[in-house]
């Protein structure tokens, strides 16, 4: 009895062992691609490059979210699943600019991350343009290139998104000289960084209080200020 389950056991496992290395039945076939939205989802296909034919089970899906990665710095995240019996899909989150660099002709994108992540030919709407214009600033030694764009990106951020979608440029002159310009001619002194959610709702309650104003200041949002008609 012993060895006859033994040798049932060894069968099983053969058996299991080949229907999911060896036999046609759980290989794959189909691979899809999901969440894109500036890339398409062929290009997403191209960088996982997923082995067609290979059996499902043997498919290493850390190996494959890597190449996604690795091959497309727009992507900020990606999952890649086994879908029984046949498929492989691939779930990618992009990286959203909240700030652009100006570089040439061209656009650097910046995520909420302060990551650098593509350079595009044409601004996408609704995102503003940074400056940096801290040469000239005392604090210029204390706060340097990358911690200002830190900064910027924090400020971007705090922005409510009616505000961020006329924001134009974000100057920054100094740690504690953010300007922001909007439409219409419209200028903001945000100030530092710090408080930037008050600030936020303090601008925006000025732009409804005096919408014909082009000059606002809320670098201390319990006390904003707002001139010219």
């Amino acid at each position: 009895m012993l060895l006859a389950a033994a040798l049932a056991a060894v069968l099983l496992g053969a058996g299991v062992t080949w229907a999911l290395y060896g036999s046609s039945w759980l290989r794959v076939e189909k691979v899809t691609a999901h969440g894109t939205e500036v890339l398409t989802p062929a290009q997403v296909l191209t960088a996982a490059a997923v082995p067609v034919g290979a059996p499902l089970v043997s498919v290493d899906t850390g190996e494959i979210e890597s190449r996604v990665r690795g091959r497309l710095p727009r992507v900020g995240s990606v999952t890649v699943t086994r879908s029984w019996p046949h498929g492989i899909g691939v779930e990618v989150t992009e990286r959203k600019p909240v700030l652009l660099v100006k570089k040439g002709a061209d656009f650097v994108e910046v995520d909420a991350s302060g990551v650098r992540f593509d350079t595009v030919p044409k601004a996408p709407a609704g995102v503003p343009v940074l400056e940096l214009a801290a040469g000239q600033s005392p604090s210029g030694r204390r706060f340097d290139e990358g911690r200002l764009l830190r900064e910027a990106v924090a400020v971007a951020g705090d922005l409510p998104k009616a505000v961020a979608r006329e924001t134009l440029l974000v100057k920054v002159g100094s740690y504690d000289s953010v300007v922001l310009e909007l439409s219409r001619g419209r200028k903001v002194i945000w100030g530092s960084g710090e408080q930037g959610e008050a600030k936020g709702r303090a601008l925006t309650a000025l732009l409804k209080a005096v919408p014909k104003a082009d000059h606002f200041d809320v670098s201390v949002p319990t006390a904003p200020a707002v001139s010219g008609s």
